[in-house]
C-alpha cells in the first residue's frame, strides 16, 4: 500500500511541476506580447477620469476567483482542445487590432485569450466557473470613443432635461438649450462628467461584482446589475439640480466651486447606499 502511494506521488509531482512550468512560460509570453497594451491601458486609467476605477478591476476579478476557490478545488481538470480555437481567435483579434491601431480590440483580445487558456489547460468545468470573473475584466477596458459618445451625448441631454424639469418644480426659473441650463443669474453647462456616464461606468462595475457575490437567483442578479442605470441617472439629476439651487440661492461661484466638486463624492456614496437598498428590495421579492 505504501509503495502504491509513493509511486502515485512520484508520478504526480513531475506533472505538477510541468503544469507550473507551462503556466510560467505562458504568463511570460503574455507579458511580452501585451506589455505595450497593458502599459497604455494603465496610462489611460491615470489620465481618463471616466475609467479611473480600472485599477480596481483586476483585484476584484482576483477576489471573485479566490471566493470560489473551494468549488474550483472540487472540479475535475480535463484539458480541452477547444481552447485552442479561443486562443487562436484571441490572437487574431489582437493582430487585427494591432494592424489597425485599434486599442479596444487589442485589449479585448486579452480577455478572450485568458479564457481560451483556461479552457485549454483545465477544461470546460473550470472555464464555466471562471467565465464571470474573467468577463468582469471587460470593465477595465475603455470603450471606443465612437461608442462612448453615442451613449454619453443622448444621456447628457436626457439628464439636463430632467434637471431643468425638477428645478422648475422647485420654483426656480430655468430653461434648457441643448446641454446648457439657463438660470436668472448664471448659465450652467452640463459637461461629460455630469452626464452620468462616469458614474454609470463605475456603478455598473460595482453592481456586477456585487450581483455575482450575492446568493440571488440569476434573474435577480441581472435586476440588481441593471439597477445601476436608473441609480446613476437619478443621482446625476440630483447633482445638477443641487448645483442649480446653490447657484440661484447663493452665487454661481458657490455652485461651481468646492461644493460642486465634493458633490461627486457624495453622489457616489449615495449610489452605494441605493445599490444596497436595491439588493434588499430584490431579496424581499
Amino acid at each position: 500500500m505504501e509503495d502504491e502511494i509513493y509511486s502515485t506521488q512520484v508520478a504526480t509531482a513531475p506533472n505538477t511541476r510541468g503544469l507550473l512550468l507551462s503556466l510560467a512560460i505562458l504568463l511570460m509570453s503574455l507579458g511580452l506580447l501585451y506589455h505595450h497594451v497593458l502599459a497604455r491601458l494603465v496610462h489611460d486609467w491615470f489620465t481618463d477620469s471616466n475609467y479611473s476605477h480600472g485599477f480596481l478591476i483586476p483585484f476584484i476579478a482576483g477576489y471573485l476567483v479566490w471566493q470560489r476557490k473551494h468549488r474550483l478545488s472540487l472540479l475535475p481538470s480535463r484539458p480541452s482542445k477547444w481552447g485552442i480555437l479561443l486562443v487562436v481567435a484571441g490572437l487574431a483579434i489582437y493582430t487585427l487590432g494591432y494592424i489597425g491601431s485599434e486599442l479596444f480590440s487589442t485589449r479585448f483580445s486579452l480577455i478572450v485569450l485568458i479564457w481560451g487558456l483556461v479552457l485549454f489547460l483545465a477544461g470546460w468545468p473550470w472555464a464555466q466557473e471562471l467565465l464571470v470573473p474573467i468577463s468582469y475584466l471587460f470593465f477595465m477596458i475603455p470603450l471606443p470613443a465612437i461608442v462612448w459618445n453615442k451613449i454619453a451625448f443622448p444621456l447628457k441631454l436626457f439628464v439636463t432635461r430632467l434637471a431643468v424639469w425638477v428645478t422648475s418644480l422647485l420654483g426656480i426659473p430655468a430653461y434648457r438649450d441643448g446641454n446648457i441650463i439657463h438660470l436668472s443669474n448664471t448659465t450652467l453647462q452640463v459637461v461629460d462628467a455630469c452626464s452620468g456616464m462616469r458614474s454609470l461606468a463605475s456603478l455598473l462595475a460595482l453592481s456586477a461584482a456585487f450581483s455575482f457575490l450575492t446568493s440571488h437567483s440569476v434573474t435577480k442578479k441581472w435586476l440588481l446589475f441593471f439597477s445601476a442605470v436608473p441609480i446613476a441617472i437619478i443621482l446625476n439629476v440630483f447633482r445638477l439640480t443641487l448645483t442649480a439651487v446653490l447657484a440661484q440661492a447663493y452665487s454661481p461661484q458657490v455652485a461651481k466651486g468646492f461644493l460642486h466638486e465634493i458633490s461627486g463624492l457624495i453622489v457616489f456614496v449615495l449610489a452605494i447606499g441605493l445599490l444596497y437598498g436595491c439588493h434588499l428590495l430584490v431579496k424581499r421579492i
